[in-house]
Protein backbone atom coordinates (compact mmCIF):
# COMPACT_ATOMS: atom_id res chain seq x y z
CA UNK A 1 0.00 0.00 0.00
CA UNK A 2 1.38 3.39 -0.90
CA UNK A 3 0.15 6.71 0.26
CA UNK A 4 0.58 10.02 -1.43
CA UNK A 5 1.33 13.12 0.53
CA UNK A 6 0.95 16.61 -0.71
CA UNK A 7 3.28 19.39 0.27
CA UNK A 8 1.43 21.95 2.31
CA UNK A 9 2.61 25.09 3.97
CA UNK A 10 3.07 24.68 7.69
CA UNK A 11 0.03 26.00 9.52
CA UNK A 12 0.48 29.31 11.26
CA UNK A 13 -2.08 28.48 13.95
CA UNK A 14 -3.75 25.50 15.53
CA UNK A 15 -7.34 24.89 14.54
CA UNK A 16 -9.70 21.95 14.31
CA UNK A 17 -8.30 20.79 10.98
CA UNK A 18 -4.70 20.79 12.20
CA UNK A 19 -5.69 18.88 15.33
CA UNK A 20 -7.75 16.41 13.30
CA UNK A 21 -4.97 15.79 10.79
CA UNK A 22 -2.50 15.04 13.61
CA UNK A 23 -5.02 12.83 15.40
CA UNK A 24 -5.92 10.77 12.35
CA UNK A 25 -2.32 10.37 11.20
CA UNK A 26 -1.24 9.12 14.64
CA UNK A 27 -4.37 6.99 14.98
CA UNK A 28 -3.66 5.31 11.63
CA UNK A 29 -0.26 4.29 12.98
CA UNK A 30 -1.83 2.97 16.19
CA UNK A 31 -4.48 1.06 14.27
CA UNK A 32 -1.74 -0.57 12.19
CA UNK A 33 -0.28 -1.97 15.40
CA UNK A 34 -3.69 -2.99 16.72
CA UNK A 35 -4.65 -4.70 13.45
CA UNK A 36 -1.59 -6.93 13.71
CA UNK A 37 -2.87 -8.09 17.10
CA UNK A 38 -6.52 -8.48 16.11
CA UNK A 39 -7.65 -5.52 18.21
CA UNK A 40 -9.53 -2.33 17.45
CA UNK A 41 -9.10 1.25 18.60
CA UNK A 42 -12.12 0.84 20.89
CA UNK A 43 -10.57 -2.31 22.38
CA UNK A 44 -7.33 -0.44 23.01
CA UNK A 45 -9.04 2.47 24.76
CA UNK A 46 -11.07 0.09 26.93
CA UNK A 47 -8.08 -2.05 27.92
CA UNK A 48 -6.11 1.11 28.72
CA UNK A 49 -8.81 2.27 31.15
CA UNK A 50 -8.74 -1.07 32.98
CA UNK A 51 -4.93 -1.13 33.05
CA UNK A 52 -4.78 2.47 34.33
CA UNK A 53 -7.20 1.49 37.10
CA UNK A 54 -4.73 -1.14 38.30
CA UNK A 55 -6.12 -4.02 36.27
CA UNK A 56 -9.61 -4.04 37.79
CA UNK A 57 -12.52 -1.60 37.60
CA UNK A 58 -16.25 -1.45 38.22
CA UNK A 59 -18.07 -2.10 34.97
CA UNK A 60 -20.17 1.07 35.21
CA UNK A 61 -17.04 3.17 35.79
CA UNK A 62 -15.36 1.51 32.80
CA UNK A 63 -18.32 2.18 30.52
CA UNK A 64 -18.60 5.78 31.76
CA UNK A 65 -14.88 6.47 31.21
CA UNK A 66 -14.73 4.92 27.73
CA UNK A 67 -18.02 6.56 26.70
CA UNK A 68 -16.63 9.92 27.78
CA UNK A 69 -13.28 9.37 26.08
CA UNK A 70 -14.66 8.16 22.76
CA UNK A 71 -17.84 10.24 22.78
CA UNK A 72 -19.56 6.99 21.88
CA UNK A 73 -22.99 5.74 22.79
CA UNK A 74 -23.07 3.62 25.94
CA UNK A 75 -24.47 0.68 23.94
CA UNK A 76 -21.39 0.75 21.70
CA UNK A 77 -19.09 0.60 24.71
CA UNK A 78 -21.16 -2.18 26.29
CA UNK A 79 -20.64 -4.10 23.03
CA UNK A 80 -16.88 -3.54 23.19
CA UNK A 81 -16.80 -4.80 26.78
CA UNK A 82 -18.75 -7.89 25.70
CA UNK A 83 -16.31 -8.47 22.80
CA UNK A 84 -13.34 -8.23 25.16
CA UNK A 85 -15.01 -10.57 27.63
CA UNK A 86 -15.90 -13.09 24.91
CA UNK A 87 -12.28 -12.95 23.70
CA UNK A 88 -11.10 -13.67 27.28
CA UNK A 89 -9.23 -10.36 27.50
CA UNK A 90 -11.50 -9.14 30.32
CA UNK A 91 -13.32 -11.21 32.91
CA UNK A 92 -15.58 -10.74 35.88
CA UNK A 93 -13.73 -10.84 39.16
CA UNK A 94 -14.16 -13.88 41.41
CA UNK A 95 -17.39 -15.65 40.36
CA UNK A 96 -18.97 -15.61 43.84
CA UNK A 97 -17.94 -12.00 44.37
CA UNK A 98 -19.18 -11.15 40.87
CA UNK A 99 -22.64 -12.54 41.69
CA UNK A 100 -22.85 -10.45 44.87
CA UNK A 101 -21.66 -7.31 43.06
CA UNK A 102 -23.98 -7.90 40.11
CA UNK A 103 -26.89 -8.12 42.52
CA UNK A 104 -25.77 -4.79 43.99
CA UNK A 105 -25.19 -3.33 40.52
CA UNK A 106 -21.44 -2.97 41.07
CA UNK A 107 -19.88 -5.77 39.03
CA UNK A 108 -16.15 -5.46 38.46
CA UNK A 109 -14.06 -6.50 35.50
CA UNK A 110 -10.37 -7.28 35.39
CA UNK A 111 -7.75 -7.89 32.77
CA UNK A 112 -7.01 -11.52 32.10
CA UNK A 113 -3.41 -12.58 31.54
CA UNK A 114 -4.13 -12.47 27.79
CA UNK A 115 -5.68 -9.00 28.11
CA UNK A 116 -2.71 -7.68 30.05
CA UNK A 117 -0.30 -9.22 27.54
CA UNK A 118 -2.16 -7.65 24.60
CA UNK A 119 -2.23 -4.26 26.31
CA UNK A 120 1.49 -4.45 27.15
CA UNK A 121 2.49 -5.58 23.62
CA UNK A 122 0.53 -2.87 21.87
CA UNK A 123 1.65 -0.22 24.36
CA UNK A 124 5.29 -1.20 23.87
CA UNK A 125 4.97 -1.13 20.09
CA UNK A 126 3.22 2.22 20.06
CA UNK A 127 5.72 3.74 22.50
CA UNK A 128 8.39 3.52 19.79
CA UNK A 129 6.10 5.23 17.30
CA UNK A 130 5.25 7.93 19.82
CA UNK A 131 8.92 8.52 20.58
CA UNK A 132 9.63 9.04 16.88
CA UNK A 133 6.65 11.36 16.40
CA UNK A 134 7.60 13.60 19.32
CA UNK A 135 11.37 13.41 18.88
CA UNK A 136 13.15 16.75 18.86
CA UNK A 137 10.06 18.77 19.77
CA UNK A 138 11.13 21.08 22.60
CA UNK A 139 9.59 20.31 25.99
CA UNK A 140 8.27 23.88 26.20
CA UNK A 141 6.37 23.43 22.92
CA UNK A 142 4.90 20.15 24.10
CA UNK A 143 3.82 21.79 27.37
CA UNK A 144 2.08 24.63 25.52
CA UNK A 145 0.41 22.21 23.10
CA UNK A 146 -0.74 20.09 26.03
CA UNK A 147 -2.29 23.06 27.80
CA UNK A 148 -4.01 24.29 24.63
CA UNK A 149 -5.41 20.88 23.74
CA UNK A 150 -6.61 20.31 27.33
CA UNK A 151 -8.43 23.65 27.19
CA UNK A 152 -9.98 22.86 23.79
CA UNK A 153 -11.10 19.47 25.14
CA UNK A 154 -12.59 21.08 28.25
CA UNK A 155 -14.51 23.61 26.17
CA UNK A 156 -15.73 21.00 23.69
CA UNK A 157 -16.92 18.77 26.54
CA UNK A 158 -18.79 21.75 28.05
CA UNK A 159 -20.43 22.41 24.66
CA UNK A 160 -21.46 18.75 24.40
CA UNK A 161 -22.90 18.80 27.92
CA UNK A 162 -24.85 21.97 27.17
CA UNK A 163 -26.20 20.45 23.95
CA UNK A 164 -27.33 17.33 25.85
CA UNK A 165 -29.05 19.48 28.49
CA UNK A 166 -30.83 21.67 25.93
Amino acid sequence: MTTATTAQAAPTAVDGRVIALAHYAARALLEGVLDRHGATFHHSVTLRVVAAAGGSIARDALVRDVTGSLKADESVVDGVVEELTAAHLLEAEDAEEAEDEAAAGTSRLRLTDAGRALYERTTTETAGITARLYADIPAEDLAVAGRVLALVTQRANAELAAARDA
